[in-house]
């Protein structure tokens, strides 16, 4: 959540900041606010609501040209979305300028004892304090980055803070524990953010920066230090994709665009993992064969849609290797003391690799001595950083709120995990193997079939815009996919949906059917596990016979569903583990048109961030 930009150099900074956070604006916010270093002194302006309000407070009260700046786009914690609770904060001198992502949990003491100072502090928030503690230990030091070591010291909780002081204006500092921050590297000038997307128009050459350490940015160079002061190793990289990535291309949304992508991001996440043997090369997981060969347990953690990945990720890596593997919601996995150990593999999903709810789960499992695997989309963020391996998906930058592209590339990289643990493990012969990844290397292609025919799809979402309640159906995998698909609807048009496993309608939830409600159906293939066709052709037949319009995805060929569906959708034949790959797609397009037909903004739903940063 949240979106930070810092700069340092020679163009004006207001104009690097405020691009800056147009490109962060997917995070999710409600306020935004800038402060720039000018003529010996510090301007700033913040406004609630979106970055329009904030430009044309800029037009109305243009702020002095200076070449250090930093900018904020907030989402509420500590007070509501007011002009004066948007960040950046100042000191009573307006001297000092700090941004903050994340929670400062001891902030109450923290402002009492300022308070009692004479402090005046004229927000809610918790960030306000920091602005006040800088300026105090600045009037001692002297040095922007020395009294961000010291305050940060006797701050709890999670934080990114960037800060800069009218009295070196030269200098950027930031500080993180917990929340993202990255660095990068110009020729002259240097950038910090949450997100490389900020500063990917002006460098693709970034630092990570790690747990509990202060960064000092000038022109000419970047300082990192721990709290403590001690020198840290400073971890540079190469961003691999561009610009030109996180653009619309031509389409009215991002999540269109990102829909649009799955194929290559599909095609990507695949590349260099197979030898000519086919055998599988996941250089990245550098956890021993011998230690795989001991896990007794897979336990998998994640939120939201990563979360579904995991549930169907449960069928592929228990039928392709007959280990145990549990699926946890990791915002609520440590709270219920989990049994873990050395020979348990946790497998933490996440698109941004700095969730927190996922990243206290981590670091839970690890502080039980079982090994972690990470399967992330974002290179140098702390999930990855803190596990004993990582699988990256190659999906590029997914800017939209709601994910779509990420699924797909998740999916994919739980399938390669669940094949590797096979192969090492001897559960899997290598003809079996390279069947699967045959199948898989089709799954691009099959994709852009179904991409090719969504228009009945768009049709059929316009004429259900004014509906109150969707529900979806799924058995086997098909029930995270009937998960995902309610989600979406949930995310985008903000309307009720309920995903169901389709053997438990009896068991309380077709009380729900009533005339003309839409279901939508997934049904698997009647070349798989046939019992579970004929079963889930019975549960269209229950639903029907009470009124409800059926929507029926079902692959090409399957005549049994016919008779029986209002609507049918078709999808291109696979296996069915990997049926999910194609059978999410329409559901995508599904909830993206209805949203837009009800006049909503799929990019930024309402309440929601990108990246979920605090728990």
């Amino acid at each position: 959540m949240c979106g930070i930009v810092g700069y340092v150099g020679s163009q004006p900074a207001l104009d690097v900041v405020m691009a800056g956070l147009k490109r962060l604006e997917y995070r999710g916010y409600d306020s935004a606010g800038v402060a720039v270093l000018a003529d010996g002194g510090l301007a700033a302006a913040k406004k609630a609501g979106k970055l329009l309000n904030l430009e044309k407070e800029l037009v109305d009260r243009p702020l002095p040209t200076g070449v250090t700046g930093i900018g904020h786009t907030r989402w509420a914690t500590h007070g509501g979305p007011t002009d004066a609770n948007a960040h950046p904060h100042l000191d009573n001198e307006g001297r000092v300028a700090v941004v903050h992502n994340g929670i400062i949990e001891n902030f109450a003491a923290l402002r009492a004892e300022l308070e009692e100072r004479g402090h005046s502090l004229g927000s809610e928030t918790d960030t306000e304090v920091v602005a006040h503690l800088l300026a105090e230990e600045f009037s001692v030091t002297s040095d922007l980055a020395e009294s961000m070591r010291l305050v940060c010291r006797r701050l709890e909780g999670a934080f990114t803070l960037v800060a800069v002081h009218a009295d070196e204006p030269d200098v950027v500092v930031g500080a993180r524990r917990n929340s993202p921050l990255v660095v990068g590297v110009g020729d002259g000038e240097a950038f910090l953010a949450s997100d490389v997307a900020a500063f990917i128009a002006h460098t693709r050459s970034a630092i990570e920066l790690g747990q509990d350490q202060v960064v000092e940015l000038r022109r000419d160079g970047v300082t990192v230090t721990g709290f403590d002061g001690r020198p840290a190793e400073a971890k540079p990289y190469h961003v691999d994709w561009d610009a030109s990535a996180a653009e619309k291309g031509g389409y009215d949304y991002f999540m269109l665009k990102e829909i649009a992508e799955q194929p290559k991001a599909v095609a990507d996440t695949l590349l260099g993992r197979i030898d000519r043997a086919g055998s599988l090369t996941l250089d990245e997981v550098r956890i021993s064969a011998s230690e795989l060969r001991e896990v007794d347990k897979v336990v998998i953690i994640a939120c939201g849609t990563a979360f579904h990945a995991g549930m169907i990720a449960k069928y592929a890596i228990e039928h392709w290797t007959r280990i145990p593997c549990e699926v946890e919601l990791a915002s609520e996995f440590r709270y219920r003391d989990p049994i873990l150990d050395a020979q348990s593999l946790v497998i933490a999903i996440s698109q941004s690799g700095e969730t927190m709810d996922t990243l206290m789960a981590l670091r839970h499992a690890r502080d039980q001595g079982s090994k972690v695997l990470a399967i992330c989309n974002t290179n140098g963020s702390t999930i990855p950083r803190e596990s004993d391996a990582v699988l990256y998906t190659h999906a590029g930058p997914e800017v939209a709120v709601a994910s779509t592209k990420a699924f797909l590339t998740q999916l994919v990289a739980c399938y390669l995990v669940a094949l590797y643990l096979g192969q090492v493990r001897g559960t899997k012969w290598g003809d079996e193997i390279s069947a699967v990844v045959r199948d898989l290397s089709l799954i691009s292609g099959q994709v852009e079939r179904v991409l090719a025919t969504m228009e009945p799809v768009r049709v059929l979402a316009r004429s259900l815009a004014s509906k109150d309640t969707v529900l979806f159906l799924g058995r086997h995998v098909g029930y995270p996919v009937a998960l995902e698909g309610a989600l979406k609807l949930k995310e985008l048009a903000y309307m009720h949906a309920e995903g169901f496993a389709a053997g438990e309608l009896k068991h309380g939830p077709i009380a729900l059917i009533e005339d003309d409600m839409p279901v939508v159906v997934v049904v698997p293939s009647p070349r798989g596990r046939s019992v579970l066709h004929d079963k889930i052709v019975s549960n269209i037949q229950e639903i029907r016979a009470r009124g409800a319009r059926t929507i029926v995805i079902a692959e090409e060929g399957d005549e049994a569903v016919v008779p029986y569906a209002d609507h049918l959708i078709r999808i291109p034949a696979t296996p069915t583990l990997l049926q999910p790959l194609v059978a999410t797609v329409p559901l995508q397009v599904f909830a993206c048109e209805l949203a837009t037909s009800r006049g909503n903004d799929v990019d930024q739903p309402r309440n929601l961030a990108k990246s979920v940063t605090v728990e």
